[in-house]
């Protein structure tokens, strides 16, 4: 209950600096909008608002403070205006529909679980051979470190000239895109998990006359599940903002990276804000899921997660 409470004091908190910063925020727009009515606002020209801070003009104008929070295209959306977008955009709407935000994250998702399938896997072996061979551990894990240094808004639309050049177009680009972000938590996590078994674990297994393969799986691999899902629920999302940013460089039509540059070209900000939140929303929920399964598996195999 104490959790509960303490989770909605944050979320109330946060809306309310949400709702205060729209004040500042928008009130050039209203006042542009005020004088275009005929109404007096304080400065009279828009050239002089322009100079004037946004506090300033708040302190002069305060019969317009109350309309900061529903502007048609505001600087800064209210929450209500997102909640209202996100209803609009989802029950609303057809689930076929291009106006549908349903629509557009089962685009994102399906290259989401194709970029995280691609780079669980290659993590995955990637840290067992890593475990296994030190040579690999010396040649490769720094080879992964330094790969993610490079920023993906640079590298994504690299990826996306280079593949299409060779005929390779929809749904693989943004999922190799998706895979690059995804397989580095998987190795890390791997690694740490294939490598905490203890010396006392280890000489046990020796005293059994246990082969290497009957060490890997019955002890490092068992031993490894807690770490793997926890680096799981990192890759799931860092998957889902692969598939978005390697929509961004195609000029995808659908999709909600599709959906936030359909917003940014024509200013529809209450848009944008929607697809972020649909976004985080399937994160969420993508998590969640990894998160049922982890519980289940690991009680299954009687491993304490």
């Amino acid at each position: 209950m104490k959790t509960v409470v303490a989770v909605l004091t944050v979320v109330a908190a946060i809306v309310g600096l949400w709702y205060l910063a729209c004040v500042p925020m928008n009130i050039k727009g209203v006042l542009d909008a005020a004088e275009r009515a005929g109404e007096q606002v304080e400065p009279a020209t828009a050239r002089e608002r322009r100079e004037a801070s946004a506090l300033g003009l708040v302190a002069q104008n305060s019969f317009a403070i109350d309309r900061v929070w529903s502007v048609d295209r505001p600087r800064l959306p209210a929450p209500h205006q997102v909640v209202v977008e996100l209803w609009q955009t989802t029950v609303m709407k057809k689930i076929t529909s291009k106006r549908s935000l349903i629509y557009h994250a089962q685009v994102t998702l399906s290259a989401t679980l194709l970029g995280f399938a691609i780079g669980t896997g290659l993590g995955i072996l990637l840290a067992v051979g890593i475990v296994h061979s030190r040579v690999m551990d010396m040649s490769v894990m720094p080879w992964a470190i330094v790969s993610q240094t490079i920023p993906i808004i640079a590298l994504a639309p690299m990826i996306i000239v280079v593949l299409y050049s060779i005929g390779v177009q929809g749904l693989l680009p943004k999922a190799i895109i998706a895979a690059y972000l995804s397989f580095f938590p998987v190795v890390v996590g791997m690694v740490k998990g294939l490598r905490s078994p203890d010396h006392m674990q280890l000489d046990l297994m020796k005293t059994y006359f246990a082969s290497g393969n009957q060490v890997f799986w019955k002890l490092r691999l068992p031993s490894s599940m807690p770490y793997l899902f926890t680096s799981l629920k990192i890759g799931i999302a860092a998957s889902l903002v692969g598939a978005i940013v390697g929509e961004l460089p195609t000029g995808a039509v659908a999709g909600l990276g599709a959906r936030l540059l359909a917003g940014s070209y024509y200013g529809q900000t209450v848009q944008i804000w929607s697809a972020l939140f649909a976004a985080a929303i399937l994160a969420a929920l993508l998590v969640a899921l990894l998160g049922l399964i982890e519980r289940v598996l690991l009680g299954r195999m009687g491993v304490k997660a």
